[in-house]
């Protein structure tokens, strides 16, 4: 019992740091902001899927801590929001944002379309975080940082954030359903049952 946890402890650790590397690869950088990236989600969502909800939303807030302190070396204290804003950022940005890509397991139990499922439910959370946070912080600046505005706060946000987190959805899948639908990795991927 002892080295089970202990092995999903070194799994959950391992998966974190190697979504934090996949983070620092770019493929597209959006001309607004906003980044897709190479899979960084796919080792938290499919850490998720072989261990439950539990060990993946553990290991999931861990990624959101690790992007928080990615996101305070890159400024966002110098950002110039308020104590208020800062706080929902904080939230909504980075711990609330990767936090949910621990749901991606919910549907484990039920095969190849529940781990499509709960991936997509998984990065469907984490856009909803960020384009809350885009209605109610960071429309009132993005204009001045991206040159990007319109009117419909909702739309800005919605055009903002969708611009890169459906191309991230998209890859995630991609990247999920190789790994998981091939023999040779799938049986390395999930836990006999």
């Amino acid at each position: 019992m002892r080295n089970t946890k202990l092995q999903i402890l070194v799994e959950g650790a391992v998966m974190a740091a190697l979504a934090t590397v996949l983070s620092f690869i770019p493929i597209i950088q959006m001309p607004w902001g906003g980044t897709v990236t190479l899979l960084s989600m796919l080792p938290i969502v499919i850490f998720s899927i072989r261990r439950g909800l539990k060990a993946g939303f553990t290991v999931s807030v861990l990624y959101g801590l690790i992007q928080f302190t990615q996101g305070a070396m890159k400024g966002l204290f110098g950002w110039g929001l308020t104590p208020g804003m800062l706080i929902a950022c904080i939230f909504l940005d980075y711990i609330g944002a990767f936090a949910v890509l621990g749901i991606a397991g919910i549907f484990r139990k039920k095969k190849f379309p529940g781990w499509m499922g709960g991936i997509t439910l998984a990065v469907g959370l984490r856009f909803l975080c960020h384009f809350l946070s885009g209605v109610v912080i960071w429309q009132s600046v993005g204009e001045l940082w991206t040159g990007f505005a319109t009117d419909n706060t909702f739309l800005y946000s919605f055009l903002y954030n969708g611009a890169y987190m459906l191309p991230e959805l998209i890859l995630t899948l991609a990247g999920a359903a190789a790994l998981l639908k091939l023999p040779q990795t799938k049986k390395f991927i999930l836990l006999p049952e």
